[in-house]
C-alpha cells in the first residue's frame, strides 16, 4: 500500500498493511530530528512515516506556518494578529479587536483579498497526491478564530452579555472559513476537508454544550456540508474534553475526530472507540504530557501496543497521532519505540533518511 491507499483503507474501516500515521512535532523536535537524520526540516514528516499531506489556508498558517528562530521574534499576520515566539511556539501578543467598540468590531474586514495567496500553499501538497492522502486545513473556523481576533475573555463575555452581537461575529468567522473551503474544493482535488475549533479545556467545554449547539453548530454544519457536497471526508480538530458534543458531530456528518486527549475527562480512547467507533475514525490518543517525554521505553512500547490493539479492533478506523505536538524533551528512544510498535523500525527510518540525502546530492 502507498500512503494514500493506506489512509483510505483506514477511513473505510478496511484492513491496512500498517496503521496510517500523521504525527506533529514541536518545532524544536523537528529541528532536532532533522539534525539527527541529516535531512532538511521539511523532510522530517515524510521520513518519520507521515501518510497525510495538507496545508494551512486559514489563520493556522500564521500560527504554525511561520517559524521564528528565537523566542521574542514576532510577526503580524494578514488578520492583524501579532504572534510572538515563546518557548518554541508562536503565541498571540496583540488581539486586533480587543478593547474595541461594538461598531469597530462589526467594521472589521476579513482578508478576503488574500485568499488566492492562502490557497497557493496547497500547490506543493497537490503535487504529491499520487502517493499521499491530501487535505486542506481551513481551521480555526468559528469561536477559536474569533477569540484570536478579540481575546478569549472578551468573546466569552460577549456570548453571555450580547449574544446577538456575538452570533454575528461567529457567523462572520464561519463565513470566511466556508469561503476558503469552497474555493479550495473547487480548485483542488482533495481527499478530506480539515476543520477545527478548540471549544474545550482539559477539564470541560469552555461553555455549555447547549450554547455550542445554538451558536456554533449551525455554522459548522454549513462548513461540513461544503466538504460533503464535494464527496470528501470531513475531519475536525478540537483539543480537550469535548465528549458532550461528539454525538452532535456524528449527526453533522463528521468522519474523523482529532486529537483525542485521553487524559481529559470523557476522552479515554478505548471508551470512545467502543461507543463511537462504528461512526468515526479516530486520529490521536498518544499522550505527549507524561508518556512520551517521561515514560520508559518499555512503558512507551506497551502503551502504544495497547492503543493500537484497541483502536484498530473491528477493522480499524484509526490514524496514529499524538494528542499534541511531540515535545522537545522527548527522548529519541521513546520516539523510535512508538514507531517500532506502529510498524516502522528505527532502521527503516534511517534508511529512508539516507534515500532523501541521496536525492539531495543528485
Amino acid at each position: 500500500m502507498n500512503s494514500r491507499e493506506r489512509v483510505y483503507a483506514a477511513l473505510r474501516h478496511q484492513d491496512v498493511d500498517r496503521v496510517p500515521i500523521f504525527m506533529w512535532f514541536h518545532p524544536e523536535t523537528t529541528k532536532h530530528l532533522s539534525e539527527l537524520l541529516e535531512i532538511p526540516v521539511n523532510a522530517v514528516g515524510d521520513v518519520m512515516g507521515n501518510d497525510i499531506h495538507q496545508a494551512w489556508v486559514n489563520n493556522n498558517l500564521a500560527m504554525e506556518g511561520i517559524v521564528h528562530d528565537r523566542d521574542g521574534e514576532f510577526h503580524m499576520d494578514d488578520w492583524g494578529i501579532t504572534w510572538t515566539r515563546s518557548y518554541g511556539f508562536n503565541q498571540i501578543t496583540h488581539f486586533p479587536l480587543k478593547n474595541k467598540t461594538k461598531e469597530e468590531v462589526l467594521a472589521y474586514q476579513f482578508p478576503i483579498h488574500k485568499i488566492d495567496d492562502f490557497l497557493k500553499r496547497m500547490i506543493p501538497v497537490m503535487d504529491t497526491r499520487d502517493q499521499f492522502f491530501v487535505g486542506c486545513d481551513v481551521s480555526p473556523c468559528a469561536f477559536e478564530l474569533l477569540w484570536r481576533l478579540r481575546g478569549m475573555d472578551s468573546v466569552l463575555l460577549d456570548m453571555i452579555e450580547d449574544p446577538d452581537f456575538s452570533q454575528t461575529m461567529i457567523d462572520r468567522c464561519i463565513d470566511f472559513s466556508i469561503f476558503l473551503a469552497e474555493a479550495a474544493c473547487d480548485r483542488y482535488q482533495l481527499d478530506w476537508l480539515w476543520t477545527g475549533d478548540d471549544v474545550a479545556s482539559q477539564q470541560q467545554m469552555m461553555f455549555r454544550p447547549n450554547m455550542w449547539r445554538q451558536m456554533i453548530r449551525p455554522g459548522l454544519q454549513r462548513l461540513f456540508d461544503v466538504g460533503k457536497s464535494h464527496h470528501l471526508f470531513v475531519a475536525y480538530h478540537c483539543c480537550g474534553s469535548l465528549r458532550p458534543i461528539i454525538p452532535d458531530l456524528i449527526e453533522m456528518g463528521l468522519n474523523v475526530l482529532n486529537p483525542i486527549q485521553s487524559n481529559c475527562p470523557g476522552m479515554e480512547a478505548l471508551a470512545l472507540k467502543r461507543e463511537f467507533g462504528k461512526e468515526l475514525t479516530f486520529m490521536g490518543g498518544v499522550d505527549t504530557q507524561r508518556l512520551l517525554p517521561n515514560g520508559t521505553v518499555l512503558e512507551v512500547r506497551e502503551a502504544i501496543h495497547q492503543l493500537l490493539n484497541q483502536m484498530e479492533a473491528d477493522r480499524g478506523g484509526y490514524i496514529l497521532a499524538a494528542s499534541h505536538t511531540i515535545p522537545p524533551e522527548t527522548p529519541d528512544e521513546n520516539i523510535f519505540a512508538m514507531y517500532q510498535e506502529a510498524g516502522l523500525s528505527k532502521e527503516a527510518i534511517f534508511d529512508h533518511a539516507a534515500q532523501v540525502r541521496k536525492k539531495m546530492i543528485k
